[in-house]
């Protein structure tokens, strides 16, 4: 038997992670001296309230090793092979984290997929490979789609502010300051694994339809696309956005997912993109 394991990078339903059996594994967010898990700890929701009432910038830490025991001690002692769909290394330690906990099982069969995206993207080959599990296909089989899938895999995201990004990091204060006073809108798009400019504009409404043209023009006519839409804080704009994409692409069904604490500590409210595999 093949288990799936993935986390809350993803962004999916943990409702719907739960019902399908696929353990998920948390992101740890932090407030000042406070952690929280945010599988029950925290919501976005609750971390936009936190986040606008505070002075102090969150951060985020990657799972702990230990989170992964319990998991991988039931494969090794039933004899299941484990596969955990990843985010991207490049953006999260959360793949170093798995892979610290597998040294402690040496005799199971375990195997970390570094994905080289988040997000829906990432959900998105953790149902997929779920499906090929319950569908009787082997751990290899399963492994080699899931890998060929993730090479092409496209996310592109609009931002509201620069200013999370500088905060972690991800552009220096020189650049957002100048982007906030231009009101430069830039468009994003995870790239061999990392976060990469793709485009700006000088409005969000301008970027955003920038943002429907890039994913129409590669994703259009075809539903093994897998297309679907993300966003924080940001409902409306979604449902406008899922209804364009889906006049332009002709692809009916594209759900809708609200991204998760760890990404908002980076990408801030109201960000809006998709994602899908080319």
């Amino acid at each position: 038997m093949v288990k799936i394991v993935t986390d809350t990078l993803t962004g999916l339903p943990l409702d719907v992670l739960k019902a399908r059996g696929i353990p998920v594994i948390p992101q740890i967010v932090i407030f000042g001296e406070t952690s929280y898990r945010d599988d029950s700890e925290i919501d976005t929701a609750t971390f936009l309230q936190k986040l606008r009432a505070g002075k102090e910038a969150p951060k985020t830490a990657a799972p702990p090793p230990s989170l992964y025991n319990p998991i991988f001690a039931e494969a090794a002692q039933s004899g299941d092979t484990v596969l955990v769909i990843a985010p991207s290394a490049k953006v999260s330690g959360t793949v170093r984290s798995a892979e610290t906990a597998k040294q402690e099982f040496p005799n199971a069969d375990i195997r970390i997929l570094d994905t080289q995206t988040v997000a829906c993207n990432q959900g998105t080959l953790a149902l997929l490979a779920d499906d090929l599990a319950k569908a009787g296909k082997s751990a290899d089989e399963i492994e080699a789609t899931i890998r060929e899938m993730a090479g092409r895999g496209r996310l592109f995201f609009v931002l509201d502010t620069l200013e999370f990004l500088r905060r972690g990091g991800r552009v220096g204060a020189a650049r957002a300051i100048l982007g906030e006073l231009l009101q430069v809108k830039p468009i994003l798009q995870i790239a061999d694994g990392q976060v990469a400019p793709f485009d700006q504009e000088r409005t969000k409404k301008r970027a955003t339809g920038r943002l429907i043209e890039i994913v129409s023009e590669q994703a259009a006519g075809r539903p093994d696309s897998h297309l679907c839409v993300i966003h924080i804080d940001a409902e409306d704009e979604a449902k406008a956005l899922r209804i364009e994409l889906s006049a332009r692409t002709n692809i009916q069904n594209i759900p809708i997912y609200l991204l998760p604490p760890a990404i908002v500590v980076h990408a801030g409210p109201k960000a809006l993109g998709a994602g899908f595999f080319a």
